[in-house]
């Protein structure tokens, strides 16, 4: 069964609940930048077992197959400088290598650009070329990670852990993309898993 909703009481559910939001001018990078206010409302996408109650996101099969997923997706934008921020927290994970935030590329290069995934145990990398963006522990079960994500449109891709450059990637093409968080199973991967996310924020220059 497939679901995509909107809902008006999505961005007050991961604007700062349960993890704690930061200052407004706590983004990486900084200088220049003009906060999107208010968030933009996402779209909720269920599909599979995937299911979403406000602020966290659940997988709750072990199915290797199909499309498992329960995201948020924010709208397009295309050219200039977006950046992202979030914290998430992996309440329980019975498989591995979810994909917890996208950066995903529009038609007419539809595809995903940029995911971060965590595996049992903990480890945050990237599902293009497998890099680890953070080590083994640092998304453990119970762990509050914060997330910052750079990308200049057509230039470069970077990604931040808990305030620290940890990925970068120069394959970035001009076009439209657009942001996801929530939990989704990978081509690896499987469930079931538990993720609650907090505080985003959204600035662009």
């Amino acid at each position: 069964m497939s679901i995509t909703r909107s809902l008006t009481v999505a961005t007050a559910a991961v604007c700062g609940l349960v993890l704690g939001a930061s200052p407004a001018a706590a983004e990486v990078e900084p200088g220049g930048w003009t906060q999107v206010l208010p968030l933009p409302t996402p779209n909720l996408q269920e599909r599979g077992c995937g299911v979403i109650t406000a602020n966290v996101f659940e997988l709750t099969c072990s199915t290797n197959s199909g499309d498992q997923r329960a995201e948020y997706r924010y709208p397009t934008y295309t050219n200039g400088t977006h950046q992202f921020e979030g914290r998430f927290r992996v309440e329980s994970i019975g498989g591995s290598r979810i994909s917890l935030k996208q950066t995903f590329r529009e038609s007419p290069n539809a595809g995903s650009f940029f995911l971060l995934s965590v595996e049992n145990g903990g480890r945050l990398y990237s599902v293009h070329g497998g890099d680890t963006v953070a080590p083994t522990g640092t998304a453990a079960v119970g762990t509050t990670v914060r997330v910052n994500t750079v990308h200049q449109v057509g230039v470069a891709h970077r990604t931040y852990i808990n305030g620290s450059l940890a990925h970068t990637d120069t394959t970035s093409v001009p076009g439209s993309y657009y942001d996801k968080l929530g939990a989704y199973r990978t081509a690896s991967g499987q469930g079931p898993v538990k993720v609650t996310w907090g505080g985003v924020k959204m600035w662009t220059k």
